[in-house]
């Protein structure tokens, strides 16, 4: 199953790519991997494995070892965003109640088969930047709208183009 690899630059902008191969099996959350081994374009990168999540959507945990699920109590952190239903005393306007703390479903650290998105964090730049890597995904939204917009399409709405309208004449 191949892998779904968001590289994020320090400037804040966001690459996405899939990736199959079985280079990161094995490997853990802040391990550093090169960038040669994701691409040949890649050469000179160097990335921080930032954070992960399955295909369910739990997300991989620093403090859980391995690759299976286990249940932790968590704060408000990464795999604790959401407020819960039922959440006491606390008035709705705190965005963070201290004390709340809530048993979640989280991953463990390492990369596995299970594992269907990774996060990377880019730590140093190679020769290429990466919006010369991947020009695609760097245009912004209003042009890649506008390509989209010149292919001519039809709908069941439109209007049916008009046909001449043939008169009856009565047979004598």
């Amino acid at each position: 199953m191949p892998f779904k690899i968001n590289i994020a630059e320090k400037s804040g902008k966001t690459y996405h790519l899939e990736f199959e191969g079985e280079d990161f099996n094995g490997k853990e959350l802040k391990d550093k991997i090169e960038g040669k081994i994701i691409m040949p374009e890649l050469e000179g990168y160097e990335f921080e494995i930032a954070g992960a999540s399955d295909n369910a959507g739990f997300t991989s945990h620093e403090s859980v070892t391995g690759i299976g699920l286990k249940k932790i109590i968590l704060s408000y952190e990464k795999g604790m965003k959401k407020r819960p239903k039922r959440e006491g005393k606390w008035k709705r306007t705190d965005v963070n109640p201290r004390g709340l703390r809530l048993r979640k479903t989280v991953r463990g650290k390492s990369i596995s088969a299970a594992i269907a998105q990774i996060n990377l964090k880019t730590l140093k730049e190679g020769a290429k930047k990466l919006s010369e890597i991947f020009p695609d995904q760097n245009q912004p939204k209003v042009a890649q709208k506008a390509e989209g917009e010149q292919a001519p399409t039809t709908s069941k709405t439109e209007a049916p183009k008009e046909t001449p309208k043939v008169e009856a004449v009565p047979a004598a």
